[in-house]
């Protein structure tokens, strides 16, 4: 059965991060969260002149896992746990924050210096009770390997980041089964996205306009559509519209679970929270090392 769309939200614009602009369906004050997502986030995008740049400086996570995509622009990233790494336009970055650490997300320098586009995506997972205390590790995938799926005419094309699509699966593990596709659907294309009766399921559209479901509800750039229940996800564009439809595809299982959230933390009760905002503040989440 295709699954109907429940909704269509319209994303708000905002300020995140150390002051940069984003587009946000959710968390708002109507829409807390669609289990098991916890936020989406579209960073820009925005033209920085030289010098301008900003970016996420040092900030704590526990009990979830971030997905930053970067679409375009040069990023550098770093935590309490050593780690360290740039992402370029097209890469993924998979973080399980799990028992916590600390880091940053700003810009490269050289990027800083000159200026540019940066262009984005942030997803927040949550983990469920039994994995909230993992250790945490990253998955950084470079555009280049991220697995690519297209439909016999060419119409409709996937980059798969987590799940599968038209028999492509993703590089990339995650703890719950989650589906994280880039869809790039030309005029006239269209695309059948099995999906688990058992998933919530989700699609964002960040360029051009598309329509969804049996009755082909029309979304369009900026706009969450949340799928009711069903077994397949179904996107259209029409013949005559003037340019591709971008769309991000998510799914995952709802986890069921109480969600306690402060800022950067996201447990299960407030005895939790409590526990994460101390181990925060007596430093046992570590610090970034100052770069050599």
């Amino acid at each position: 059965m295709t699954r109907p769309v429940a909704s269509v939200i319209t994303a708000q614009r905002q300020m995140e991060g150390g002051g940069f602009p984003v587009r946000r369906p959710f968390p708002t004050a109507t829409l807390d969260r669609i289990d098991p997502f916890l936020l989406l986030d579209e960073m820009g995008p925005v033209e920085w002149a030289p010098g301008e740049a900003i970016g996420a400086p040092d900030h704590p996570h526990r009990g979830f896992e971030t997905v930053t995509y970067l679409l375009a622009g040069h990023m550098c990233h770093r935590d309490s746990w050593g780690n360290a790494g740039e992402l370029r336009a097209g890469d993924v970055q998979w973080m399980t924050a799990g028992s916590g650490l600390v880091h940053s997300e700003m810009p490269h320098p050289d990027f800083a210096a000159r200026g540019g586009t940066i262009h984005g995506f942030q997803l927040w997972v949550n983990l469920p009770r039994a994995s909230k205390m993992m250790a945490p590790r990253y998955q950084e995938i470079a555009a280049a390997d991220i697995p690519r799926a297209a439909n016999a005419d060419g119409l409709a094309q996937a980059r798969v980041i987590a799940g599968e699509c038209m028999g492509t699966s993703a590089s990339i593990e995650t703890v719950i089964p989650i589906t994280c596709l880039h869809l790039t659907i030309a005029p006239g294309g269209s695309l059948e996205q099995p999906l688990a009766p058992e998933l919530v399921a989700m699609a964002y559209c960040f360029g051009g306009a598309g329509e969804f479901g049996p009755r082909r509800t029309p979304a369009s750039d900026g706009q969450l559509v949340l799928f009711g229940d069903g077994e397949a996800a179904h996107v259209f564009v029409p013949a005559d519209a003037a340019e591709p439809l971008e769309a991000l595809l998510l799914a995952g299982p709802p986890l069921g679970e109480p969600v306690a959230r402060y800022g950067p933390f996201v447990m299960n009760s407030r005895d939790e929270l409590a526990q994460a905002v101390q181990d925060f503040q007596t430093g046992k989440m570590g610090s970034i090392a100052p770069a050599e």
